[in-house]
C-alpha cells in the first residue's frame, strides 16, 4: 500500500495487523475509540486482512471493557494474538479479570491498549496506567509518537508471547490523536495458532496456582527489566553531568527544545515497568543531577530515587516531588521548555510578544447540540417535577451536559452506570423526594443492568430514564447491542431495552418521544405517582445520525420574552441586533422551542 498519513490510533491498529492479530475487542472511550474503527477500515477494506478467510480475524465492540478483556483472554488461551482497547477509566472496569489474568498468564500474545488522558480532556480522572502496571505486575510500553507506536505494539506482542503475560500499552491523548506517515505493509495475515489445549492446572485459577504464579512473577519481572535495558525504544543521547529522563509525548517536547545538542543527556524510557535498571544506571553514570519530565504520576522520578538509594549514587533527582514539574494536567512544549531551561540554568530564549491588544478567546463551554433529544428529555422531566423535591442522578455520556444552565438537570455524575445506583442511595436518605436516574442506551448495556436489578431486589423507589438515541454518540457514534449492527459488518437482532427491563422485573415501562413535550411530561408525571422502580424510555435518534431538512423560524408575533432561551438553552437560538432569532445553520427543526413559546411565534417551514 505504501505510506498512509494516519492518526496515532490508526497507527496502533496497523501495527496490530502487522503483528498478525487474530481477535480485537474494545469499548469506546476517548482517546482510544478510533483504534477499533481503524481495524475495521483496514482489515475489512483497504488491506483485506486474511483475505476474508474464516477463522482469520474477529473484531468487536464489546458491551464493556470487562467483557472485551475476557473475550480476548479466552482467545489468547487458545494461542491467538489478541488486542483489547479502552481508555484509562475503562481499565477500572477491566481490572477484575486483568488482575487474575496477570497470575494465570496467556499463550498467545495479548496487548491491552489503555489510552491515558492527561488534562483530563474528556475523562473523569487522570489515572496513570504505569502505576497500574506496577500494581498488577504487568509490563507496560509507553510510545512517544505514532510512528513509534506502530513499531512498538508489534514488539509488545512479541514480549507477551516470550513471557506468557498480558502486556499493557499506554498511549496518551497527544499520541492517539497526532498524525504521521506510516509505511503500511501489504499481504498481512493473521497469525496461525494451535487452539485451546485443556489443562486445568494452567487455566483454572485456584489459591495454590495463584501462590505459585505470584512467586514466579516476582522472579520473572527483574528478568524482563533486564531484557528491557537492551530494548531499542530505550535510548540515550548526549553527554554531560546533567541528564533528563522522560517518556511518552514529553520526550518529544524535550527533544524539541534540546534538539541535537550534546551537552546534556536525554534518556528516553519507553518501557517504564519493569524498570530497565541496567539501562538507567548506564545513563546515570557520571551524572550529578537528573530531571524527570513526565506526565501525571512521578513514576520515573520514584524509580530513579529508589535506584539511587539502592546503589548509593551521588546524584540529585528532580521532578514532581521536588517541585520541578506539574502535579496535574498534561505537559506542553512551552511548559517543558521552561522546565528544561531552569534545569540547565539558561535564559528564556523565547521572544516576548506584546499580547496586550489581542482579543480574549471566546468562552465556549460544552453544550448539548442543537436539536439533541436529550435536551427535550431533561426539559420534560424538569417541567413534570415543578414544585416537587427531586434528585437527578446523571451518568457518563453526552447527557452529562444536562448539568449546564438553564437545564441544570444533573446533580451527580460519578462513573458509567452509577446514576442508577446512586439514585437508590439518595432515595434511602430522603424517601420524600423523587429520585431520577438518567442513563444512555449504550451505557445501559455497558453497566446499567446490575443497578436496575439491585433497585428491584432491594425495593428502591426510583424513576429510571433511559435516553435512547440509537447510538454511542459521545465517542463517535459506535454501534451497541441495541443498534442491530456489529463490527463484523453483520446485521444482528436488536436487543430491546424495554424487554430487558421487563425481564428484570420492572413493572411500569413507558416509551415516549421526548420531542412531543406534552406526552413526555404527562408520562413522567404518571411515573411519579407509582411506587417501586419505574422506567421511562425517551426514544429519539441522535441528530448527528438522523439529520432532517426542516428548520424553525421566529415570526413577527414574537414578543421578545426570551423564554425559549431561558428555558431550554438551545445554541441555535440567539439574540441578534436585540431580536431573538434562530441560526438556520445550526437548527435541526426538532420543534422543542415551538412548544415552549407562549405566543406561538415559532414554527417550521410549513407554518409560514
Amino acid at each position: 500500500m505504501g505510506k498512509e498519513y494516519v492518526m496515532g490510533n490508526a497507527a496502533i491498529a496497523l501495527g496490530a495487523l502487522a503483528a498478525g492479530v487474530n481477535v480485537a475487542t474494545g469499548y469506546p472511550g476517548t482517546p482510544s475509540s478510533e483504534i477499533i474503527e481503524a481495524l475495521e477500515k483496514y482489515a475489512f477494506g483497504k488491506l483485506r486482512y486474511g483475505k476474508g478467510e474464516s477463522k482469520s480475524f474477529h473484531l468487536e465492540w464489546s458491551v464493556n471493557e470487562k467483557a472485551a478483556l475476557e473475550v480476548a483472554a479466552g482467545a489468547a488461551y487458545a494461542g491467538a494474538r489478541t488486542l483489547v482497547t479502552m481508555k484509562q477509566v475503562g481499565l477500572n472496569v477491566a481490572s477484575d479479570p486483568l488482575m487474575s489474568l496477570a497470575y494465570v498468564g496467556v499463550k498467545g500474545g495479548m496487548v491491552v491498549v489503555v489510552a491515558d488522558d492527561p488534562g483530563p480532556i474528556s475523562s473523569q480522572t487522570e489515572q496513570d496506567t504505569r502505576i497500574f502496571a506496577y500494581y498488577s505486575r504487568l509490563p507496560v510500553f509507553d510510545p512517544s509518537s505514532p510512528e513509534e507506536a506502530y513499531v512498538m505494539i508489534q514488539d509488545a506482542f512479541d514480549y507477551s508471547e516470550k513471557y506468557n503475560t498480558p502486556v499493557l500499552f499506554r498511549p496518551t491523548t497527544r499520541i492517539c490523536h497526532a498524525y504521521a506517515p506510516i509505511a503500511v505493509e501489504e499481504d498481512l495475515k493473521p497469525k496461525e495458532y494451535e487452539g485451546f489445549v485443556k489443562d486445568s492446572k494452567r487455566w483454572v485459577i485456584f489459591p495454590k496456582l495463584s501462590f505459585m504464579n505470584h512467586e514466579m512473577i516476582e522472579k520473572r519481572n527483574p528478568l524482563i527489566g533486564e531484557d528491557f535495558s537492551s530494548y531499542s525504544g530505550n535510548t540515550v543521547t548526549g553527554e554531560g553531568k546533567k541528564a533528563i529522563f522522560t517518556s511518552g509525548i514529553s520526550y518529544a517536547y524535550v527533544r524539541e527544545y534540546t534538539k541535537d545538542r550534546e551537552d546534556v543527556r536525554v534518556c528516553r524510557i519507553a518501557t517504564p515497568y519493569p524498570f530497565p535498571e541496567t539501562f538507567a544506571l548506564k545513563c546515570l553514570k557520571g551524572v550529578e543531577e537528573a530531571l524527570c519530565v513526565e506526565e501525571l504520576s512521578p513514576f520515573l522520578e520514584s524509580e530513579l530515587q529508589r535506584l539511587a538509594g539502592v546503589h548509593h549514587l551521588k546524584v540529585r533527582i528532580l521532578g514532581k516531588m521536588t517541585g520541578n514539574g506539574r502535579l496535574a494536567g498534561e505537559n506542553t512544549a512551552d511548559g517543558t521548555a521552561s522546565l528544561v531551561q531552569e534545569f540547565l540554568g539558561e535564559e528564556n530564549s523565547k521572544e516576548n510578544v506584546d499580547s496586550r491588544d489581542m482579543p480574549r478567546l471566546p468562552v465556549r463551554p460544552p453544550v448539548l447540540c442543537a436539536g439533541c433529544p436529550h435536551r427535550a428529555s431533561f426539559y420534560a422531566v424538569k417541567k413534570a417535577c415543578a414544585g416537587r423535591k427531586a434528585y437527578f442522578c446523571g451518568d457518563i455520556g453526552c447527557y452529562t451536559l444536562g448539568n449546564a444552565m438553564p437545564l441544570d438537570m444533573a446533580d451527580t455524575c460519578l462513573c458509567m452506570g452509577a446514576g442508577i445506583t446512586m439514585a437508590q442511595g439518595l432515595h434511602w436518605t430522603d424517601e420524600e423526594a423523587v429520585s431520577f436516574a438518567f442513563v444512555g442506551d449504550s451505557t445501559f448495556f455497558a453497566s446499567g443492568l446490575t443497578g436496575v436489578a439491585n433497585a428491584i431486589y432491594n425495593e428502591a423507589d426510583i424513576i429510571l430514564c433511559v435516553l435512547d438515541n440509537s447510538t454511542t454518540a459521545m465517542t463517535g457514534h459506535q454501534p451497541h447491542p441495541g443498534t442491530g449492527r456489529n463490527m463484523m459488518g453483520h446485521i444482528v437482532e436488536k436487543i430491546d431495552i424495554a424487554k430487558v427491563l421487563e425481564g428484570l422485573g420492572v413493572q411500569r415501562i413507558m416509551t415516549v418521544n421526548p420531542l412531543d413535550l406534552n406526552e413526555a411530561v404527562a408520562a413522567v408525571q404518571e411515573c411519579m405517582t407509582l411506587p417501586g422502580v419505574k422506567a421511562m424510555i425517551f426514544k429519539s435518534p441522535c441528530i448527528a445520525v438522523s439529520k432532517t431538512e426542516s428548520r424553525m423560524r421566529i415570526f413577527e408575533q414574537c414578543i421578545g420574552c426570551k423564554k425559549c432561551i431561558r428555558e431550554i438553552g438551545c445554541p441555535a437560538i440567539i439574540v441578534r441586533e436585540d431580536r431573538v432569532t434562530i441560526d438556520e445553520g445550526m437548527c435541526t427543526g426538532c420543534g422543542l422551542c415551538a412548544q415552549v413559546c407562549p405566543v406561538g411565534a415559532i414554527g417550521g417551514d410549513a407554518d409560514e
